[in-house]
């Protein structure tokens, strides 16, 4: 989810120092939970072989639900980023979000 390998000596104090056999061998720094966001729904719509937003409103409910489910909107500006992603405004993310509570 678009993390990037480095040496382990140019590793941060946020990166994942990986060592094998007593020696540290890479680095990864993961990718900011926002980043994280844009590459899930990349992914969405490479899956689904058109843009986010020419979905229908049952399949566009359906990427809410996944995304709900992955955390995306625990992001900051998380359902704006998803709302402009389904070219739908925010008040329907979140009708949309509600929607699922209530079944």
């Amino acid at each position: 989810m678009g993390g990037q390998l480095l040496p382990p000596d140019e590793a941060g104090p946020d990166d994942v120092v990986l060592a094998w056999e007593g020696s540290d061998v890479v680095a990864v720094r993961l990718p900011q939970l926002a980043d994280s966001l844009d590459h899930i729904l990349a992914a969405m719509e490479r899956r689904r072989g058109k843009p986010l937003a020419d979905l229908d409103r049952k399949a566009k409910q359906e990427v809410v639900r996944v995304l709900e489910a992955r955390g995306a909107f625990s992001v900051r500006h998380g359902v704006e980023t998803v709302a402009t992603a389904l070219g739908v405004s925010r008040f329907t993310v979140y009708n949309y979000l509600n929607r699922e509570k209530e079944t």
